[in-house]
This record gives C-alpha cells, sequence and structure tokens, in this order.
C-alpha cells in the first residue's frame, strides 16, 4: 500500500526531476500557461501555487524561499508584485489543469497548466493582418 507517498517519481532521478520542475514553474510564471503532460502538471501545480503564496507574503525571507526555485529575478519581481496584487483576495486556487487529449507520438495525456484570472489572449478578429501591411500598395489611375 501507498500510505503517506509523497509525489510523483517521474521515472526520473531526483536532481532531474527538481530541475525540471523548478524550470516548469519558472515557465508557467513567465508564460502564465504552459502544455505538458498530466502528471507533470500535476506536481508543478502544487510547486507554482506555493511560490504564489509566498509571493502575497511579501518579505525577504519569502524571497529567499521562493528563490530557491525560481532562479530568474524578473520573473520573481513579476511574482512579488503583479502576482500579489491579482491574487490578493483569492485564498488559494491559483492554477487550473484543462485536459488536451493524448499526444499523438506516445499517447501521453497532455494537459494545460494555467494561471486563473489571467489577461486574456487577443481573438483571430483583433489581430492585425499581416500578409495585407506586408504587400505593397499599387496605385490604379
Amino acid at each position: 500500500m501507498r500510505h503517506k507517498v509523497g509525489q510523483r517519481k517521474l521515472h526520473r532521478t531526483t536532481s532531474h526531476r527538481l530541475a525540471m520542475l523548478h524550470n516548469m514553474v519558472t515557465s508557467l510564471l513567465e508564460h502564465e500557461a504552459i502544455r505538458t503532460t498530466l502528471p507533470k502538471a500535476k506536481e508543478a501545480r502544487a510547486l507554482a501555487e506555493r511560490i504564489i503564496t509566498l509571493g502575497k507574503r511579501g518579505g525577504l525571507s519569502n524571497v529567499r524561499l521562493a528563490e530557491r526555485t525560481v532562479r530568474n529575478r524578473a520573473i520573481l519581481q513579476k511574482v512579488f508584485s503583479e502576482y500579489k496584487t491579482r491574487y490578493a483576495t483569492r485564498p488559494g486556487g491559483y492554477t487550473r489543469i484543462v485536459r488536451l487529449g493524448f499526444r499523438r507520438g506516445d499517447g501521453a495525456e497532455m494537459a494545460l497548466l494555467e494561471l486563473v484570472d489571467r489577461p486574456a489572449k487577443a481573438t483571430p478578429a483583433e489581430v492585425p493582418d499581416t500578409e495585407a501591411a506586408a504587400a505593397p500598395e499599387t496605385k490604379t489611375e
């Protein structure tokens, strides 16, 4: 029986698994959404929520604790400023996992790990047409 067994090993050594999860969390905080396999998304979610909670609390010791996982200064500043204000009233649950189906090559179940309340992306109607802008104008007389 697997009572009180903490996390998934993901078929990797400890150092590889931790490095991979730290990189995934850093990418999630930078881009606000990542596409990965479902078990990896479930593991990265717990780590990302902890980092955002540290950002909400603020303070030097929490910055140093978050810096263990997120080694990029610009992303740390984003966590302790932008995400702190965005999630100030939310008591938890900063991430969402959306199942995307199965990967074509090996059949692994894929998922989208994203931050909730992230700004909406532009719809195709709002994106300017790049082909029309690149074409030279011709005069007809």
